[in-house]
């Protein structure tokens, strides 16, 4: 399952990030690191961008960029 899926209020813990190059030393240096959780607290009306927490940060990632991050539902 990837970021993009969750739904506001859902957790998540990332397994794999499948970016490259520069964006993804971008997701790492905002924290966006396997193990860490993630909680999705806003959805757009479209879906897009998509208003993350990750170690008391809140980051917005468009719907592309949040389907390149895998992660686990947790409950």
């Amino acid at each position: 399952m990837n970021l993009a899926l969750l739904k506001p209020g859902e957790k998540g813990k990332i397994t794999k990030i499948t970016a490259s190059g520069p964006f993804k030393r971008r997701l790492m240096d905002m924290g966006m690191l396997v193990g860490e959780l993630v909680l999705v607290k806003k959805v757009a009306p479209l879906g897009d961008p998509i208003q993350v927490a990750v170690k008391n940060y809140n980051l917005s990632l468009r719907k592309k960029e949040a389907a390149g991050i895998l992660v686990e539902k947790i409950d």
